[in-house]
């Protein structure tokens, strides 16, 4: 979608011939998750607000955004073309389901149990984007600019019937989104390819017997009731994408307006990682109290520490895969990977599974 610039008179002075004109941009902001999803509603909330908020200091631009949030333009499988192809200026690119053109991106997913606190991910993230040519090439390539970073809060197990630990999984049909499948990998649960749009209706029709998710996608989209009985296991969480401006609409752009989204980018990555950590217990707690009174009613069991550690030793080494598949296309994918790791641990993370030690 072509940036259109437009000027608007927004006041005069009262000298004769003397006015200010304050320039309007019009820009499509998009996605393909609704804004009841967290990070999808904090690009209102954060960034485009924050953009607002900064560019009215000066008063010399404003932004009309055109909104298409909830899978107006596109569907989930289409986030980074949609971008890329100018379909929409600004939109939330989903990296879950884009292995094949966002290889390196994927790193935390074949790194599961190696950290629960999504504001620290996402710094860590954010720094190997400035720091790690190779990963900041990975989407730039792609005719876009990456303005913020979107992770996830801790993954768990959904269910329509109990689990009682960690056997119970074997033979399982669990919807998980793209390459998390990898997850199940061990268990002898089988993965079903999903998104948070889909698993409710998954569910619901037998296509799966429950989800491995996270707390703050479930409630929004109301999957325990489909899948009331929820299997703590605090897998950790996940890098899941970026909100990004296709890359002709940022090279129209003044530099302020730039200057401006950069601040906010930053201010909406660090705001919805802090938002991630505080809200996940919340989010459990009302999944109870909202489905207290359903049948069954909602309720949540704690995996047990010795059902966490068979879980993570059954799984196969899907870090060193992961590396060694990229490592063979010329991708330095252990380097990128110990990097993560060794970005989590400075920041006084303790992975359960030392998978950088096992490439």
């Amino acid at each position: 979608m072509n940036l259109m610039l437009r000027t608007a008179l927004v006041g005069a002075l009262s000298l004769p011939g003397a006015a200010f004109a304050q320039e309007t941009i019009n820009l499509t902001v998009a996605s393909s998750h609704p804004t009841v999803i967290p990070w999808v509603g904090m690009i209102k909330t954060h960034f485009m607000a924050r953009t607002d908020e900064i560019l009215a200091e000066a008063g010399n631009y404003q932004i009309e955004w055109n909104e298409a949030f909830g899978g107006q333009l596109y569907k989930a499988n289409a986030t980074l073309d949609s971008v890329e192809q100018g379909i929409t200026d600004i939109g939330w690119v989903f990296s879950f389901l884009e292995p094949a053109k966002l290889p390196m991106s994927q790193a935390s997913s074949y790194a599961p149990f190696t950290t629960a606190d999504a504001a620290v991910q996402l710094e860590v993230m954010s720094e190997l984007f400035e720091t790690n040519e190779a990963f900041r090439n990975e989407w730039e390539q792609y005719n876009l600019k990456v303005l913020g970073f979107t992770g996830t809060d801790s993954y768990d197990v959904y269910t329509k019937e109990p689990i009682s630990g960690f056997a119970d999984l074997d033979g399982m049909k669990l919807s998980a989104p793209g390459v998390l499948g990898n997850w199940l990998r061990g268990t002898g649960a089988n993965a079903v390819d999903g998104a948070l749009t889909t698993f409710y209706t998954d569910i619901q029709t037998g296509v799966s017997d429950g989800v491995l998710s996270l707390a703050l996608g479930v409630l929004p989209a109301k999957i325990y009731e489909v899948a009331p009985h929820i299997t703590r296991v605090d897998m950790g969480v996940a890098f899941s994408g970026a909100v990004a401006i296709n890359r002709d609409s940022w090279d129209a752009l003044p530099e302020e307006v730039q200057e401006a989204m950069i601040e906010a980018g930053e201010y909406y990555t660090e705001s919805h990682g802090k938002d991630l950590n505080e809200r996940h217990e919340m989010a459990l707690e009302k999944m109870v109290e909202a489905g207290a009174d359903q049948n069954p009613p909602v309720e949540i069991i704690d995996m047990s520490e010795a059902d966490r550690e068979a879980w993570v030793t059954a799984m196969p080494n899907i870090a060193k895969e992961w590396a060694d598949g990229l490592e063979e296309r010329g991708t330095p994918a252990r380097e990128f990977m110990k990097a993560y790791i060794d970005g989590v641990r400075e920041r006084g993370g303790e992975p359960v599974r030392a998978w950088d030690d096992e490439l």
